[in-house]
Parts: C-alpha cells; structure tokens; sequence
C-alpha cells in the first residue's frame, strides 16, 4: 500500500482532556501514522481543553490547528448544557467539545478552506450532523470514528471498532450510500501489537501469574489505580509478584500513584506515557484495565484480564467481553471482592482467557482501514 495517498491531505478532528480521555487521540495517531506511511499529508484540529495532548501530537511530526478554549463556554466546561445545537442526542458529551457545535465547525472551517483536504476524520462524542452540517459544501469526504451508535452523521464512511456492533446499530444513523466498519477487525492498533502477537500468545502457553499489568486509562481521573493498589496490597499474592502501572503524562494523580508505588508489598513500578505497551502487554501474564480502547489491544495479545467499566459508554464493551467470558468483568463498588479472586485463579482459567481473547482479533485493523480509505480516495 505504500505511497498511494502521496499528495492526498487529510484532517483529524479529535480532543483530548482530563474529562475525555487520551484514547480517542491515541488511536488517531495510530490511524494518522499509517496513513503518512502511505504517503498522505496528515494534520490535526485540537481544542486546548485542560490536558490536551497538542504537543505530543506535534513531537511526533503532526501539524495542529489549535481551538482555543472560550470563556464563554465556561458554563458548558462545567456540564450545563442548555443549548440545543450543543448535541442532538445525548448532552452527556456536549460539554467536551468547550463550544456549541455550529460555533466548533465555524472555526474548523477556517483552517479547511485553506488546507483543502481530501479526508476530513472526526473523532468526537459531541459531534453529529449538525456540526457535519454547518460546515461548507467541498470536495472533502468524511470519515467518523465512534463507539456509541446514539447520534446522526453525514458521513462517507463509519468507523465503530466495538466488538459484536451490527449493521442494524447504525442503520438509521448513517447515509445509505455510507461505508459502515463495524466490529474489531477494524480496531486501530499500531502495527507493533500484530508484531508482538506471535510472541505473547506463545507466552501464554504455560500460564503464570508473575507480571501484573494495570491500564486504568491514560487519565483515571478518580485514581482508580489508587484504590486497586491499595487493595491488592492486603491480598497474599505470590511474593514474587511484580506489577507494573501504566498512566499518562496528564492523569491527575500520577505523582499520588508514584508515591503509593514505593510503599507497596510487592514490586511496583510506573511507566508514564509508555510507547511500547505492545511490549509490556506480551510480556506480563495478567491485566487490570478499562474497557476503552485498550480492550482491544490486550485482545490482540490474547493477554488475560480484568476489566472494570469507568464510563457509561462501555457498557456495551463490558456485555460482550461477560457473555464470552473474553475477560472477567467487574464495576467499581464490586472492586474488593473481584481483585480477591485474583488469589484463585487457576492455570486453565488463564489459558482459557487468553484463548478467547486472542479470537477476538488479529490486531491489523488498521491496515484493512487504510486501505478501504485508499480504495475510496
């Protein structure tokens, strides 16, 4: 596929903040990545929201738009959504995108209109049609990646990476001649995890409980890793045991997560805004996580886990991966009881795991993404 895109532009419309989350960029970047491979010219609209990640995007050669935040949408900042161009469905998210969404495509459409590219890619729980539809008439095509299946979009094609998502989901939502990639085939993973694939479901071959990862979101703006380190250390784990914690350069709490680190029981380390999670993911033997979009790489690597809900919207996420026991699941308020079985899990009962994991898929989504992309370019 190399170099099929030379010369095409393409636009990425993604926030994120400590209210959002790291995830919906980092896949972006993946896609972003892969796409410059190809040959196209890739850059970024981002609104400056309190933890955004616009230098981390420009570090790695991205050119960024940047939307400034507006005191006058202080009030939507704060979750008081009263306007109706905010969202059309759910107002839950309309306070992520720190504007109306008319007032949102006006400043996009500035940059646009000189940049003039082929692809516009929006990523962004507060968008629908009527930010697609503010926007001017031009030759762009637009791609939008979501998880929700909630809201209308005017677009070319359709993006939802949840594993088990049906045609019938987006049905009504999408334009009949769109393009709809529905289910985790088409999860966007950087290469590195279908690379470490062979080797981390080798690892699994003989099951050991002697790495334990923990993944609660780049952000965990309620120190979930707190609370989970707290209690496992009054668990009888192996002694051996050696856990390794992994969070973003803009949680929080990360320096309150260090701090626990050293006192713990068992040996503890923090990786901060790792890049190569392919790497650590194949080489421990069991995860704690969230069910967001690293889901799908612990999939890839058929590493077991647990997985905890943080938001509403996994709830589909954690139906799926309980009805085919791809992970034990468990919510907040069930957290001691659920890191207690850890004491019990037996050898079959990882393997087990790990196989219907790893059947989930083959971490090359993003390959089979771009190269829809090029076919429609």
């Amino acid at each position: 596929m190399s170099n099929q895109l030379m010369g095409s532009k393409v636009v990425i419309r993604v926030d994120a903040s400590i209210k959002i989350g790291i995830g919906h960029v980092m896949r972006c970047l993946t896609l972003a990545e892969a796409l410059k491979s190809n040959g196209a010219e890739v850059s970024f609209i981002c609104r400056a929201h309190k933890g955004h990640l616009i230098e981390q995007i420009e570090q790695k050669g991205f050119f960024v738009f940047r939307l400034l935040l507006n005191p006058s949408t202080e009030l939507l900042n704060n979750g008081e959504v009263t306007d109706s161009n905010v969202a059309t469905t759910d107002l839950t998210y309309a306070a992520w995108l720190g504007a109306t969404q008319q007032e949102d495509a006006f400043e996009c459409q500035v940059f646009l209109k000189e940049y003039a590219p082929r692809w516009l890619i929006v990523d962004h729980y507060a968008i629908d049609r009527i930010w697609q539809s503010a926007l001017t008439k031009s030759n762009q095509k637009l791609m939008v990646i979501d998880d929700l299946a909630n809201r209308k979009h005017l677009c070319d094609v359709l993006l939802d990476q949840t594993y088990g998502r049906a045609v019938q989901d987006y049905q009504s939502l999408v334009p009949k001649a769109c393009h709809s990639l529905l289910g985790a085939e088409y999860a966007l993973l950087a290469p590195s995890f279908s690379q470490w694939r062979a080797f981390s479901l080798q690892h699994r071959d003989a099951p050991s409980f002697k790495q334990l990862l923990i993944t609660m979101g780049g952000v965990d703006q309620s120190n979930v890793t707190g609370q989970i380190l707290d209690f496992l250390n009054t668990l009888s784990l192996p002694n051996t045991l050696q856990i390794t914690v992994v969070l973003g350069a803009t949680a929080p709490h990360l320096t309150q997560v260090q701090r626990q680190a050293k006192t713990m029981r068992y040996q503890t380390q923090v990786l901060v805004s790792v890049d190569n999670m392919a790497e650590i993911m194949a080489n421990s033997d069991f995860a704690i996580g969230a069910a967001g979009a690293t889901t799908w790489e612990r999939c890839s690597l058929g590493l077991p886990s647990m997985v905890m809900m943080l938001a509403n919207n996994q709830q589909q996420i954690m139906k799926v991966l309980s009805e085919q026991k791809i992970a034990l699941v468990f919510d907040k308020d069930a957290l001691p009881k659920a890191l207690s079985d850890l004491v019990h899990l037996s050898k079959n009962q990882l393997k087990q795991l790990s196989l219907n994991a790893s059947n989930v898929l083959d971490g090359l989504g993003c390959e089979r993404v771009v190269k829809i992309l090029l076919d429609l370019t």
